[in-house]
């Protein structure tokens, strides 16, 4: 909840806009903000995207990270401010700050002006340098990976021992980098204590396999080859034995366990490799009830070798000579080989495997783990200036903007002072001549077509597309000139954002609002003439279909219809001519009586009248287009505009007729420029302006020719 405090502090407001707005423009404005009464700040809260700000500001600014900056967090980053700079002046300056600004009486401002001097020395910059928002922008370069930062990763650079970085860099192949402020991959406390384990998990490992078990290594050191050998046929052996147990079961299941006749013919229409797949899908054997696996004959080709290179390197040295191996032979290699199976399943599941035996023993003896945990430790010892960096990032960037959002939020000097754009204009959009200020991003369209139309303003929605960016929805109020070819969508023209990129923009809607009260005078006038105009477009268009209509039917009746005696033509009836005329005579009648009534009350008034009751006619019919235009203007305002963006807007913000004219650009010849006046393509001259000259001199001498002073001009 905001506090107001009472205060004898002599703020100073400006109206405009129809409303007071404060002015900001030095420290005890400053100092004295959060004693402002909230209900005189022309907005309350605003959203960080969507804005012509820098977004890493606003993030900065909006502390609970909700997409909103609120009167609290505004009030939070100037008192801050204050507090941390010698002279908060420098806030209304041109971007640059000094280390020397910033107030160094407590312990954190002492540490901010230290971080600051540390990063003019890595950018290369003089102590009395000033900062500036670009010397922040990229961190990884303050953090250099051969100097401590505070985040506890050490990466090779930051040692000068060749065994330490060689140490750094195998724990990084093995565990994975961890990325430092600088963005080199090095090691911390956790990836070092998970290596350290693992490499004591893997040297425990292989001395439990050098010991001289028999159990472990019934072959000595031969036991791996025969491991090996055995693992390569054992599925298959395993097969072997089970389908001769089943014909054991049931001697029925013989001829379905071997191969069928065809898988056969199958192979005898194709050239057959040694490795043929399908011939090592093949059983090792033939099928038959309790019969043990042959060594040497009646071996599948496909597994020959590898039966061999069993018999060879595990039956012969665990069983003795043989040409058939049992069932019960079988069991006993698998139980005797079962050990090694075993301790090689238990083998750790780690990369620190690749160092080998000798280095893994190597590091677990010496004091490189040691090493590199010091440094770890001595780089988090450098925490402070690594926290600090925050605090100057933050310090830099509010110097540069932090005024510049006050301007468009505790006041809206920077919209109705014209000296800078404000935060939510995004550009100028070039169209029909004209060049529009008032633009704005849309973020939600459907909240915007329900808010924007209560701002009184003649808006123009626009898609924007430029190669190689995502498009945008924008929208521009019309706040001057002739509207009348814009209502249509699909028109283009051409936006340009703030940084001077053009978009092509093509009109996808149109909210109608009156634009100027002399627009709103000839509205009525263009009305009937475009209902006039319609009108005569579907009489014409009514009658040429007809035509068509007619001329296509008797051609076709002609090319179908036998050849026949002409008919007669009708006999003149003279009643039905007689009163087609009686119907014009009536028509002409009528206007003429209507004609000869407005000239005989011309004809009654005086001179000096007649001119009033043109006027009258005139207010009559312009006039209550001229009233509504009157007070549609009269309530427009940028208030509804702002509000369907995010925006939560505290006052009533005006744009009159005079600054919306500001707000719109219209094109002018440059002053000095001449001009031709000769069109050769110009509309062929009609002489009706001739006529209408002649009428008026018809009636007025008519007028004075009635009350007799004609003749008395000529007496």
């Amino acid at each position: 909840m905001i506090k107001k405090e009472n205060n004898n502090y002599r703020w100073r407001f400006f109206r405009s806009g129809g409303f007071d707005q404060v002015t900001l423009d030095n420290a005890e404005d400053l100092r004295n903000l959060g004693r402002l009464d909230p209900k005189l700040w022309t907005v309350l809260n605003c959203p960080t995207t969507g804005l012509e700000f820098d977004a890493r500001t606003a993030a900065l600014l909006d502390k609970d990270a909700d997409g909103q900056i609120r009167v609290p967090e505004i009030l939070d980053a100037v008192q801050w401010s204050c507090e941390r700079l010698v002279d908060p002046d420098i806030l209304f300056r041109a971007e640059g700050l000094p280390a020397a600004a910033i107030a160094d009486h407590d312990a954190e401002g002492a540490g901010i002006k230290e971080a600051a001097l540390r990063v003019l020395l890595y950018m290369g910059k003089p102590a009395d340098a000033a900062l500036v928002v670009a010397d922040l922008s990229d961190l990884t370069r303050l953090f250099s990976p051969n100097q401590f930062n505070g985040d506890g990763v050490v990466a090779p650079e930051l040692s000068t021992d060749e065994s330490v970085r060689q140490l750094i860099a195998e724990i990084v192949d093995t565990q994975g980098g961890v990325a430092d402020r600088s963005g080199t991959p090095g090691v911390n406390a956790e990836t070092l204590a998970a290596f350290f384990a693992q490499a004591q998990s893997v040297l425990a490992w292989h001395a439990e396999g050098a010991t001289d078990n028999k159990l472990l290594s019934p072959l000595g050191s031969n036991t791996a080859a025969a491991a090996l050998a055995f693992e390569n046929v054992r599925a298959k052996v395993d097969d072997y034995f089970m389908r001769c147990q089943l014909a054991a079961f049931d001697t029925r299941a013989s001829e379905s366990l071997n191969p069928a006749p065809l898988v056969y013919g199958a192979l005898g229409n194709r050239t057959i490799a040694t490795g043929d797949a399908d011939v090592a899908a093949l059983p090792l054997a033939s099928i038959v009830a309790s019969k043990p696996l042959p060594l040497t004959d009646g071996i599948n080709p496909a597994w020959a070798g590898a039966i061999q290179a069993l018999r060879s390197a595990v039956i012969e040295p665990l069983l003795g000579a043989r040409d058939t191996l049992s069932v019960d032979d079988w069991m006993s290699v698998s139980q005797q080989l079962a050990g090694w199976r075993a301790w090689q399943a238990a083998k750790p599941d780690t990369a620190v495997h690749k160092l080998g035996i000798e280095r893994l023993q190597a590091v677990v003896a010496g004091d490189g783990v040691a090493q590199v945990t010091a440094l770890i430790t001595e780089d988090l010892a450098a925490k402070v200036f690594a926290s600090t960096i925050d605090a100057v990032e933050k310090l830099v960037r509010y110097q540069r903007d932090l005024v510049t959002l006050l301007h468009n939020f505790v006041s809206l000097s920077d919209f109705y002072r014209g000296k800078n754009k404000a935060i939510f204009q995004a550009g100028t959009l070039y169209l029909d001549q004209r060049s529009c200020e008032l633009v704005m991003r849309v973020n939600d369209m459907g909240r915007h077509a329900t808010m924007a139309p209560f701002s009184g303003c003649y808006l123009v929605y626009c898609n924007c597309e430029r190669k190689g960016e995502a498009p945008m929805m924008i929208v521009a109020a019309l706040t001057g000139g002739h509207v009348d070819e814009l209502m249509v969508p699909g028109r283009n023209g051409i936006f340009y954002d703030r940084k001077g990129r053009d978009w092509r923009a093509t009109i996808t809607k149109v909210v109608e609002q009156p634009v100027s009260l002399r627009q709103a005078f000839w509205a009525p006038y263009n009305r009937v003439a475009a209902f006039i105009e319609s009108q005569l477009h579907k009489f014409a268009a009514s009658r040429d279909k007809d035509i068509e209509t007619k001329t296509t039917a008797g051609v076709g009746a002609v090319a179908v219809a036998p050849a026949a005696t002409p008919a007669a033509p009708p006999a003149f009836d003279i009643a039905k001519f007689a009163g087609i005329f009686a119907a014009m005579g009536l028509a002409v009648g009528a206007i003429g009586t209507m004609l000869a009534a407005v000239v005989s009350g011309l004809f009654a008034l005086s001179l000096w009248q007649i001119p009033l009751v043109l006027i009258g006619v005139l207010v009559l019919i312009s006039g209550p287009s001229i009233i509504m235009a009157f007070l549609t203007l009269r309530r427009r305002n940028l208030g509804p505009l702002l509000d369907a963006n995010g925006w939560a807007v505290n006052t009533r913000a005006r744009i009159n007729v005079p600054f919306g004219a500001s707000l719109t650009g219209l094109a002018t010849l440059p002053p000095g420029s001449t001009r031709s006046l000769v069109d050769p393509f110009a509309d062929e001259k009609r002489p009706w302006k001739t006529w209408v000259f002649v009428g008026v001199v018809i009636v007025v001498t008519a007028v004075l020719w009635y009350r007799g002073l004609f003749m008395g001009l000529l007496g």
